[in-house]
């Protein structure tokens, strides 16, 4: 009878622990009463207006599906190179960040399907890069390129202009400010962040590349093993095309220039 008892126990104990193991972010979001959301500034993805709120497609894209969980949100602004491994310790539940989906990253994380997909583009000075028309123009030696460390943009900057010199940068305005002042002759981010870069300043700065030379889906990224919590979000993002909140969204960040008013 001991023993008996004592096998009981022991399942019992395994049971819970396995249970407590297994216990989804999504139940933890819910008993918490808030997701945590990880992200990086981006523009027009995230950034802080005037009164240093955060706006931007994925600040819209993470509030509504807040709402929907019927959750507040907190937003973990997160250095891009050091954002999956603060994912990995649980500094927050999600990523919602412009993240692209790719291999070396799904090796880390898992990825929901896409709610969005971006592409590479280039803003470049106009003295420096005077006559330059095409990626191979700026794939050279004597071509400076500056770009925002960890991100698919360095990526894709290093495989098709192998040849240029690269300048790093924690932050994509660092970047950017580098390019103003004519130390590099481009800057590669992802669109439409370059066309809206170069309007800004249309007499030092153009686009050389008019349609974007990469295409990349975008996701949410999210701890390894949480296979409800993947469903959670996968479904959600089929609802919100369904719906055509993304549809929506997208055009009013990224086909137009209505809110350039709350950031300038």
């Amino acid at each position: 009878m001991k023993k008996i008892l004592c096998l009981s126990a022991m399942i019992l104990f395994f049971m819970g622990s396995v249970s407590f193991a297994q216990e989804s972010i999504i139940e933890k979001i819910q008993k918490q009463g808030v997701i945590r959301v990880g992200m990086s500034t981006f523009v027009p993805w995230a950034m802080k207006d005037k009164q240093g709120k955060l706006v931007g497609f994925e600040i819209d894209v993470a509030k509504k599906l807040a709402q929907d969980m019927g959750v507040k949100i907190e937003f973990i602004p997160t250095a891009w190179s050091g954002i999956i491994p603060a994912l990995l310790t649980g500094k927050f539940d999600v990523i919602i960040g412009g993240m692209g989906i790719t291999p070396q990253r799904n090796l880390k994380v898992n990825f929901t399907d896409p709610y969005d997909y971006s592409g590479m583009s280039m803003v470049a000075h106009k003295t420096m890069a005077k006559g330059f028309s095409s990626v191979a123009d700026f794939n050279r030696k004597d071509v400076s390129i500056a770009v925002r460390m960890g991100t698919t943009a360095e990526q894709a900057a290093r495989k098709y202009m192998p040849n240029a010199t690269f300048k790093l940068f924690e932050n994509e305005s660092q970047a950017l400010q580098e390019l103003n002042l004519g130390r590099v002759h481009a800057v590669v981010s992802s669109a439409p962040m370059p066309a809206f870069h170069a309007l800004k300043y249309p007499d030092k700065l153009f686009v050389p590349i008019k349609e974007n030379f990469t295409k990349e889906p975008i996701g949410f990224a999210l701890k390894k093993g949480d296979h409800d919590a993947l469903n959670y979000f996968n479904n959600w993002i089929l609802n919100m095309h369904a719906q055509g909140f993304l549809k929506e969204k997208k055009a009013y960040w990224f086909e137009s220039k209505k809110w350039e008013a709350l950031v300038q």
